[in-house]
């Protein structure tokens, strides 16, 4: 299994747990804060770094 399915596996499995015990709408909220959290506090170095891999992955 590659690292980026691991780390999915477990964003689900994370995400299941804590919708189960925080309730739908603090999981959902931790769910997508978190990761949005990440991403406002890259530099806009990253960012662009970031965009560009993920489109060259795109279009493989």
């Amino acid at each position: 299994m590659s690292n980026g399915t691991k780390v999915a596996v477990a964003g689900v499995a994370l995400g299941v747990i804590l919708m189960a015990t925080l309730g739908f709408w603090w999981g959902l909220l931790v769910m997508v804060g978190v990761p949005a959290a990440a991403y406002l506090l890259l530099d806009p170095s990253q960012r662009r770094r970031l965009r560009r891999t993920g489109r060259k992955q795109i279009g493989r």
